[in-house]
């Protein structure tokens, strides 16, 4: 049978290999915002916010508030950022953003710690529709995907056939949605969610998995063990170690694709922890500068912006 590989895919694979790309000079990128202004804030966000009868700047408080009193929780970050070789600012500033734009933050870090023996009482699958992911997968549009083993270039290469074979059509007689594939496959409880005190989904717990694995000797995750990703992402001693590899992994794609260094600049890392998608967001600012550096500096969204122009009260959190 003859299977016709969409060129996203080709796409796709040109980026995870342009990864591992030679560093050439790299443009560094100083703290601080290029907005002087912060960039508009999402509709949606201030939805959830109204809903929740606050504002962000008592969401803030509040998540700060948090940190400032739980210094287990900061020796925790402090020691899994040293693991990852990032400056613990970046995990402070995405664990900030979430809390302060997407969810509320819980009075007590202990709190999680309930929430998730909560939800991993019952069984956790992924799937769509009463097809499992792990049968999903197994389809031949996916053939493309096998000469990946690193578990960010697999699950990015099924992210990509989504997209272009499955997302919003109808294939071997099944409609399916057009939406994200971790919203459509990833997502047993409701629409939406994300979960833990770094809101991590489980597809980029899946992605992360292998790095987190050679960084902490962690088990690697299986999406046929959802029970497992959830522990991943919602108990805060397992977390913290997604929530730094994701970040680490954002610093190097803009490291080796785009040429610019963002390990100074926590607005730009949580930007990214944010919109998702590292990866893909290199390569278009690469494009927009034709190629690795070049006049075009990142930017940091409002999410970022806030980071940023907070930096110095975050740093105040980690102590000397």
């Amino acid at each position: 049978m003859h299977l016709s590989i969409p060129p996203g895919i080709f796409a796709a694979a040109a980026l995870l290999l342009a990864t591992a790309s030679p560093s050439h000079a790299l443009t560094e990128v100083e703290p601080g915002n290029r907005n002087v202004e912060q960039p508009a804030v999402p509709g949606a966000s201030k939805n959830r916010t109204n809903a929740l009868k606050t504002t962000f700047e008592l969401k803030y408080k509040k998540i700060v508030a948090l940190l400032r009193t739980e210094q287990r929780l900061i020796d925790k970050i402090r020691r899994t950022a040293e693991t990852f070789d990032i400056d613990p600012i970046h995990m402070i500033g995405a664990i900030v953003g979430e809390h302060t734009y997407n969810v509320d933050a819980y009075d007590r870090a202990q709190t999680y710690y309930v929430k998730a023996v909560s939800y991993l009482r019952g069984s956790i699958n992924f799937g769509y529709d009463g097809e499992d992911v792990s049968d999903f997968i197994a389809r031949p549009q996916f053939e493309t995907c096998a000469e990946f083993e690193a578990s960010r270039d697999l699950w990015s290469c099924r992210e990509a056939v989504w997209n272009d074979v499955f997302r919003g059509k109808t294939v071997d007689g099944k409609a399916f949605p057009n939406d994200r594939f971790s919203a459509v496959f990833f997502q047993p409880f409701y629409a939406g969610q994300t979960f833990g005190i770094g809101q991590l989904n489980p597809l980029t717990a899946l992605m992360m998995t292998e790095r987190v694995n050679e960084a902490t000797g962690a088990r690697e995750l299986n999406a046929e063990d959802g029970k497992e990703v959830y522990r991943a992402i919602m108990d805060p001693d397992e977390t913290l170690p997604y929530i730094a590899a994701t970040l680490a992994t954002a610093i190097d794609d803009y490291r080796n694709i785009a040429g610019f260094d963002i390990s100074r600049n926590p607005g730009l890392t949580a930007t990214l922890y944010n919109t998702g998608d590292s990866l893909g967001r290199a390569r278009n600012l690469a494009r927009r500068n034709g190629g690795r550096g070049g006049s075009i500096l990142p930017e940091e969204n409002y999410y970022g912006w806030l980071i940023n122009e907070k930096e110095d009260e975050l740093r105040s959190l980690l102590g000397g």
